[in-house]
């Protein structure tokens, strides 16, 4: 029987064994941004090495990326070493290197999760029905967009003329990965990097910026992200404050039945 090929994003985590806490990989044209990997694909794969570990316990809570510099087309090693293992949680330390030099720091948190007492506060937004809306097109340069089935429900690009600035700096969007692909906590981490710096919105236009350190929190288990199938989730994006040199993006991941999957929040650098 053949086997059926990975789905894109799969193929873009696949690591190998390269030694005692060490992984080796290989950068992906599939989520390839117009000068380097995309960035929500550098957190996935740094997230899979820890994944992968023979120590691991229980499943990731939190994952800290700090993007420290350029990733160049071709091979990569993770690090991931867990620093400290308790009854019920875990801790990880992660790198990235290529030709033996550091990219990409971060750190993990894993638990096991137990049923007890729940409450939500946040409240899902109210928003068109992810197949009301057409499919996002996106641009030549960026080539992971191409990875992704997005409908725009607000703040899909910059429309204000040149020199303006948009009221505020939100976007939301539907979001599943193309090929559409049951999510695990891989996606959850590339989804959160999704959207594009909230700068560009609010000053209706596009300036030099890139993350530098990005945290996810995940807040569903294993099962609940299976199943959800090949459905959409709800993204949304907006920045607090935006002040010299740097702001920050806030992100939230919804289930269509209204349950948060993840939030996270990142800080951007730009430049004027």
């Amino acid at each position: 029987m053949t086997q059926a090929p990975l789905h894109p994003l799969d193929q873009a985590v696949q690591l190998e064994p390269a030694g005692e806490h060490r992984y080796r990989g290989h950068t992906s044209q599939a989520y390839w941004n117009m000068i380097g990997p995309f960035g929500g694909a550098t957190a996935a794969v740094m997230l899979q090495a820890a994944l992968d570990h023979p120590e691991r316990l229980g499943d990731p809570s939190a994952l800290t990326v700090n993007f420290a510099g350029p990733i160049a087309e071709g091979a990569f090693e993770v690090v991931a070493r867990p620093a400290r293992t308790n009854r019920s949680t875990q801790h990880w330390h992660l790198e990235l290197l290529q030709n033996g030099e550091i990219t990409t720091t971060g750190s993990a948190v894993f638990a096991v999760r137990r049923d007890t007492w729940n409450c939500g506060e946040a409240v899902m937004p109210a928003v068109p029905a992810a197949d009301s809306l057409p499919r996002m097109a996106g641009f030549a340069p960026v080539k992971w967009l191409g990875s992704y089935d997005m409908r725009a429900v607000r703040g899909a690009k910059p429309d204000a003329a040149a020199g303006t600035e948009n009221p505020d700096s939100l976007t939301q969007f539907w979001l599943r990965d193309a090929p559409a692909r049951t999510p695990d906590y891989t996606s959850i981490a590339a989804w959160c990097d999704a959207f594009y710096p909230r700068i560009f919105l609010k000053r209706a236009g596009f300036v030099p910026a890139g993350t530098v350190s990005l945290t996810t929190y995940f807040h569903a288990d294993a099962a609940t992200l299976a199943a959800l199938g090949d459905r959409h989730v709800l993204g949304s994006a907006q920045a607090r404050v935006f002040r010299q040199g740097f702001f920050d993006q806030t992100a939230e991941i919804w289930s269509p039945d209204g349950e948060l999957l993840a939030t996270s929040h990142q800080i951007v650098y730009y430049k004027e």
